[in-house]
């Protein structure tokens, strides 16, 4: 088909379905709009969070293990309690808030973290405030043999809650997920060779005394899930290496029973922990199943 015009662009909107903007009446001054949100009414409930969430949002990692500084994108999740007698919240003053934050730099520093919490309670006129955010954090592995670099990788977590009502503040919650591989002991034990083994996941969340907490936290948790695992997971690995992670893992089975066990141990001894979750799950390489082992624990309730 050939044609020897087309209609202009604006003719082919219109040909398409578009009009023209119609004359209204309202007010265009935001100063003259109503305000729905701070309308006051018994509303039935209080709200104990509202916000928003799944915000992608640019953020620096300081770390100790290279790369020692990195930028990543997390997942970002902002919140606020509301009263009974309050309509809604200004949602637009919590990307606002996180705008401010990134042009001053937004990194994991939890110093600054709490502040940004605080601030949104703030600005919103409310007692009480929350952030939440996932995001990849990668840091050099060298291969056990060859000592090949590349980059591994885990997800962080962070969740810093304020309530200006408490003795204290802030309530910090940090975490990680990792993969791991995990040798099945009753295989190693009842074939004539071999075991079968399998990847592992391992999601830690720790709720921290911020007087005690150590700033290599995210390092630390790694370290106790990759630690106590049958063998920790790498990026290049050649058959030299190959041959020591596997001998490894045989050397050291592992039930997510025990694995749990393991990293429970390591941080019921951090002295910065001060509740824990520990969850392992087994992505199980001989039945359709997985196999999943969750431990929590309290360290200020212990006997």
């Amino acid at each position: 088909m050939t044609r020897s015009s087309f209609p202009t662009k604006k003719e082919r909107h219109v040909l398409f379905g578009s009009v023209p903007p119609v004359t209204g009446n309202k007010p265009t001054l935001k100063d003259q709009m109503t305000d729905l949100q701070n309308h006051r009414e018994d509303y039935l409930f209080a709200i104990e969070e509202v916000g928003i969430t799944r915000v992608k949002h640019p953020l620096t990692i300081h770390s100790t293990m290279a790369p020692h500084v990195q930028t990543t994108i997390a997942s970002i999740e902002l919140t606020t309690n509301l009263g009974q007698k309050s309509k809604g919240i200004n949602m637009s003053r919590l990307t606002e808030t996180l705008e401010s934050y990134r042009q001053e730099g937004l990194s994991t520093d939890l110093a600054q973290l709490c502040k940004l919490t605080k601030e949104l309670a703030v600005v919103m006129n409310q007692t009480g405030s929350k952030l939440v955010m996932e995001f990849p954090w990668f840091y050099e592995r060298s291969a056990p043999a060859s000592n090949l670099i590349g980059l591994g990788h885990s997800e962080l977590y962070i969740e810093i809650a304020y309530d200006e009502s408490k003795y204290r503040k802030f309530e910090i919650t940090v975490g990680i997920t990792v993969a791991v591989t995990t040798l099945c002991p009753c295989s190693k034990e009842i074939s004539e060779y071999s075991a079968h083994n399998q990847r592992g996941l391992v999601s830690i969340r720790v709720n921290v005394d911020p007087q005690l907490l150590d700033d290599n936290w995210k390092v630390m948790l790694l370290e106790a899930a990759e630690s106590n695992a049958s063998a920790a997971l790498h990026p290049v690995l050649k058959r030299p290496d190959e041959k020591m992670v596997t001998e490894r893992a045989y050397e050291n089975p592992r039930f997510v029973e025990d694995l749990t066990r393991l990293i429970a141990a390591d941080l019921y001894e951090y002295d910065f922990v001060e509740r824990f979750t520990v969850e392992c799950r087994n992505e199980e390489s001989i039945h359709q199943h997985d196999a999943i082992a969750r431990i929590s624990f309290d360290k200020r309730q212990k006997s």
